[in-house]
């Protein structure tokens, strides 16, 4: 029961990171203008994505552009993109994976096999969550190494995007699933009680049973 619980709770964690993953990679909320004038009063807000850039007037209207070239983009950007598909497509297969050796399945009859495969789905949600977490950190990374930097002006500098936010959950909610699914361990073949039974006894040659066997 405590296997199946850990399992059931795992792969729940996981399904909502690897789908927070998805949103993340979607989002155009990365960078984000960063206002530290001293005027308070913004016509306008920059959103920069994996994707698209956008822009949002103050009175709620919003233009996004898609990029136009893919080897135009900085390598941060390129590589993010890459490494969060790759997540994604990872958590999906961790899910059929996970799926098939789950206790509350039929999938696989052998025990001891199911649970080898349900701990293969953690291990590839291990994977996700930390192909995922790269691109996080390393945006987050140049956002504030160019927000300090003097030689930057200030209408270039950025600030860290709720999709960065939602991304790092997104991480650790895999790592914690997946580390749960590896906790899984197969049944011990051994674990029920041995019952021991009593020898025959036997009569003895005039037919009585021996004496000592009523002590």
């Amino acid at each position: 029961m405590v296997s199946a619980g850990l399992e059931i709770i795992g792969l729940a964690l996981c399904v909502i990171g690897s789908l927070l993953v998805m949103v993340a990679c979607g989002l155009p909320m990365w960078k984000v203008s960063a206002f530290i004038e001293s005027n308070i009063v913004t016509a306008q807000t920059s959103w920069e994505g994996l994707w698209m850039s956008c822009v949002v007037q103050s009175t709620g209207q919003m233009q996004c552009k898609v990029h136009d070239s893919v080897l135009a983009l900085t390598h941060d950007l390129q590589t993010a993109r890459a490494l969060t598909i790759i997540s994604s497509v990872l958590g999906v297969l961790g899910l059929m994976v996970t799926i098939a050796g789950a206790q509350c399945t039929n999938c696989i009859k052998a025990e001891t096999v199911k649970a080898r495969v349900v701990n293969a789905g953690g291990v590839i949600y291990i994977i996700s969550g930390v192909l995922a977490l790269v691109p996080f950190c390393w945006m987050a990374n140049n956002i504030i190494s160019d927000f300090y930097n003097p030689h930057i002006s200030t209408s270039q500098k950025r600030e860290i995007g709720a999709a960065l936010y939602i991304g790092w959950a997104a991480t650790g909610l895999l790592l914690i699933g997946g580390a749960m699914l590896c906790c899984s361990c197969p049944a011990s073949e051994n674990s029920s009680y041995s019952v021991k039974y009593a020898p025959t006894k036997r009569a003895t040659p005039n037919g009585d049973y021996d004496k000592r066997n009523y002590v």
